[in-house]
């Protein structure tokens, strides 16, 4: 019997991308997944765009947030909607190659891993491809992420029970890394990297990732609550 995948997407005022995002899902080779869309107090049409997909697909469930609660809280709602033992990220600005999950579950069992992540290559904010990839080691523990952080979060796929017991910390900075680094920290397992750009990241200017100056702040919080 297939694992089932529960696919968190956080969206908030994303119309212009969520849609690609989401065809990236269905793509998916491996078809056992759900795709959890929590809308964030969007004031464009993102809610509109997700629920017409969840019309048509049953395996797409769309919630709303009334107000606002940042992309930590609104991956926390969705996780605990979560039906699978599997979670995996894929922010509305995001996508995936169609081998992503496929691949990642077979490195899981090959390495008996708890959390797999990829590499990634980047496109702009029209989608066109950019030069350049990150490329990722096969192995990854608590001291060598502390030195950078390379764990892109729309590429990981981690095992629920994980996200129950280290839940997302709500803040300004990367909350995605230090749950990284609390998780590896805590538990002593290993991280397992596919060295394949199997996520394609958009470089957005108005984006946290698009201020390197801002993300290098963000970086020396996460070490300040540690």
């Amino acid at each position: 019997m297939e694992e089932l995948v529960s696919i968190i997407m956080p969206a908030h005022n994303a119309e212009a991308y969520i849609a690609q995002a989401i065809e990236s899902v269905l793509a998916q080779t491996w078809k056992c997944w759900e795709l959890i869309i929590v809308d964030d107090a969007s004031s464009d049409h993102s809610y509109e765009i997700a629920e017409a997909y969840a019309q048509k697909y049953t395996q797409i469930r769309v919630l709303k947030n009334k107000e606002n609660q940042g992309t930590a809280g609104t991956r926390k709602k969705g996780i605990r909607q979560a039906r699978g033992s599997w979670i995996a990220f894929l922010d509305s600005d995001d996508c995936w190659e169609s081998v992503k999950l496929e691949r990642q579950l077979a490195a899981a069992g090959r390495y008996t891993a708890d959390f797999v992540f990829t590499g990634s290559s980047f496109m702009d904010e029209r989608g066109n491809p950019l030069g350049g990839q990150l490329f990722v080691p096969e192995q990854v523990g608590y001291r060598q992420l502390l030195k950078q952080n390379i764990i892109s979060c729309s590429s990981v796929l981690i095992k629920k029970k994980l996200l129950i017991r280290y839940p997302m910390e709500e803040g300004a900075f990367h909350e995605d890394f230090l749950l990284w680094l609390r998780i590896l920290r805590g538990t002593g397992i290993i991280a397992v990297g596919i060295n394949e750009p199997l996520l394609r990241y958009r470089i957005n200017p108005s984006s946290k990732s698009g201020d390197k100056k801002k993300s290098a702040l963000m970086t020396y919080r996460v070490y300040r609550v540690l």
